[in-house]
C-alpha cells in the first residue's frame, strides 16, 4: 500500500466572512472567477461534472465552462456520450471548481437541460475547424480498435468537408446546469475552512454558513 498520510498543506491565504458575500451567487462566482483569471492557472474554467445513472451509479469527468449567467452554467458535449446518456435518464448533476492558487472551491448543484440547437450551432461554428471535424470523427465513449482507426475517420471527414462549412451533428450540443445551490469554500488554517452555501427559495437566495 502507498501511504499519502503525510501529504498535507496548510491553508493560510485568506478567510471568508458573511460580509464578504454578494447577495447573488452568480455575481459571487463572477467575482471569484475574475480573481483566478489574474493567476497563471491552466484552464480556470475547467470543472468536474458529476452525473449518475438512474440506479445511482456516479460518473465524473472534467469539462469546460463556456458561459454562465443567472440562468445557469453552460458546457458542450456529445449527447450520446456517457454523460449525455446519464443526463437524459437522470437530469441532476453537480459541478466543482478547484482553484489551488486561491485555496478555493465552488460546488454547484441543479437540474441539467439541453440548450437550444440554434445556440449550440452558434458555438459550434466558433470552434476551430479541426475541433469541429473531431466531433464528426469521434463517437465519444464508444470503443475503438486503434488510434489508426480514429485518425482514419478524422482524415475522411477532413477530405469530405474540404472548402465547405462543417455541419453540427444532431448528437452534439450544449447543456445548462440550472443552479439551485452554490457553495463557496475557502481554505483556512488547521482545517477550519470557511463554507457558505446559497440555496434558491423561489426568486431569492438563502445564505448559510456550513461547518467545515
Amino acid at each position: 500500500m502507498v501511504s499519502l498520510e503525510e501529504m498535507r498543506k496548510q491553508y493560510d491565504i485568506s478567510g471568508l466572512d458573511r460580509k464578504d458575500l454578494l447577495e447573488s451567487p452568480t455575481e459571487m462566482f463572477r467575482n471569484w472567477f475574475e480573481k483566478i483569471e489574474e493567476y497563471d492557472t491552466l484552464e480556470p474554467n475547467a470543472m468536474t461534472l458529476a452525473t449518475a445513472s438512474p440506479s445511482g451509479k456516479p460518473t465524473s469527468r472534467i469539462v469546460l465552462l463556456k458561459e454562465y449567467d443567472e440562468k445557469g452554467f453552460i458546457f458542450y458535449t456529445n449527447y450520446e456520450s456517457t454523460k449525455g446518456i446519464q443526463i437524459e435518464s437522470n437530469p441532476y448533476g453537480s459541478l466543482t471548481f478547484n482553484w489551488h492558487p486561491l485555496e478555493r472551491q465552488i460546488r454547484i448543484r441543479g437540474k441539467i437541460r439541453k440548450i437550444s440547437p440554434d445556440k449550440s450551432r452558434k458555438y459550434f461554428s466558433s470552434r476551430p475547424r479541426l475541433s469541429q471535424i473531431s466531433v464528426l470523427a469521434s463517437k465519444q465513449s464508444s470503443t475503438v480498435e486503434s488510434r489508426v482507426e480514429l485518425e482514419g475517420l478524422f482524415k475522411k471527414y477532413e477530405i469530405k468537408y474540404e472548402g465547405k462549412e462543417i455541419p453540427m451533428p444532431d448528437y452534439w450540443g450544449g447543456y445548462r446546469l440550472e443552479h439551485k445551490e452554490i457553495e463557496f469554500w475557502q481554505g483556512r488554517r488547521d482545517r477550519m475552512h470557511d463554507r457558505f452555501v446559497y440555496t434558491r427559495h423561489g426568486t431569492t437566495w438563502k445564505i448559510e454558513r456550513l461547518a467545515p
